[in-house]
């Protein structure tokens, strides 16, 4: 069997928030961003990870780079756990590991040039300094920036922003990592280079044959980019399995809101209202029992006493009680 590269179990991730003032009027003061996830990743493999905003999935992705540290279960890469590396294994880690970010304009000092940019990861892996520059040229061709020297140096305010999620992008594969994590790497951009950053995103997964994290709110997105999906809501998993059968036949009801809100480009066609009600509750205060229970149209008494516990469907796992008898 394939050892898995990333394996996280009953992870949890808990901000302190608030102020003493609210403390002492009694408001919550945890935010449980991520709740007791468990899943694993196996090499090469690319998996989506769905959710509304608020639901953790960000955090989730700074958890497994190590932008932050479980308070509670275990994450583990290449079988070592991430919250315990320290010295030469941590160094090893980051090159290993890296993440895309949102926004391309904070995630790139504005007072570099794109060569000190590019250098910054080559530097502190310790690379010599007389390899940066074809280390470099060879990542922005990679994500194909044409004719890359041009660009070298230039500042961040130069560049256009399907430029600059090119660099931002190389910038994340110049040290050839395992582990990707993409957070929403199209969502600053307009529209018309969205398809183009995309092509080059599957292009380079492919090529160096990465496994990846891809965290959207978009399901066209994730189905374009991902052969396996998550879906979070409020720090927990809902379902997963292959994209492909989440999007044809969603089982949780809180995935079948979500496809059911994917437009169509149909203008004709009516669409019945979403299953759902309201906006999500405060993080701080989660329902009892199963978080999505008060905007679920098919919840019942026993929603809000016991947490649903994962269970295989066919291809998939879902969390909901209505499969309690499936297998």
């Amino acid at each position: 069997m394939t050892t898995p590269l990333v394996e996280v179990e009953n992870a949890q991730l808990h901000y302190r928030v608030g102020s003493a003032v609210s403390a002492m009027m009694g408001l919550p003061s945890v935010v449980k961003a991520v709740d007791g996830i468990s899943f694993s990743l196996n090499k090469g493999e690319s998996v989506g990870l769905l959710g509304e905003s608020g639901c953790g999935k960000t955090s989730m992705g700074r958890l497994l780079v190590r932008l932050e540290n479980v308070t509670g279960g275990s994450a583990r890469f290449d079988g070592a756990e991430i919250s315990q590396l320290k010295g030469r294994a941590l160094r090893t880690f980051r090159s290993r590991s890296q993440m895309i970010f949102q926004n391309p304009f904070d995630a790139v000092n504005p007072r570099y040039t794109l060569a000190k940019t590019m250098a910054e990861p080559l530097a502190n892996a310790g690379i010599p300094k007389s390899e940066w520059r074809d280390r470099i040229i060879k990542a922005l061709e990679l994500v194909r920036l044409a004719d890359p020297e041009q660009y070298l140096d230039r500042f961040p305010h130069q560049l256009s922003g399907g430029q600059l999620q090119r660099v931002v992008m190389a910038r994340a594969l110049i040290l050839e990592p395992d582990f990707v994590v993409a957070d929403e790497p199209v969502s600053m951009l307009d529209v018309s280079v969205r398809a183009g950053v995309l092509n080059v995103f599957r292009e380079v997964r492919d090529k160096l044959g990465l496994t990846a994290i891809y965290i959207s709110h978009d399901l066209a997105l994730v189905r374009y980019v991902c052969e396996r999906t998550i879906v979070m809501y409020l720090g927990r998993i809902m379902e997963d399995g292959p994209t492909e059968a989440i999007v044809r036949e969603p089982l949780h009801p809180y995935t079948q809101a979500l496809v059911a809100a994917v437009p169509t480009p149909n203008a004709d066609q009516s669409h019945e209202p979403l299953p759902i009600g309201r906006g999500a509750p405060d993080p701080r205060n989660p329902p009892s029992g199963c978080v999505f229970r008060d905007r679920c149209p098919k919840a019942f008494d026993r929603c809000a006493a016991e947490v649903p516990a994962s269970k295989k469907v066919g291809t998939r796992h879902v969390a909901c009680h209505l499969f309690d008898e499936a297998g």
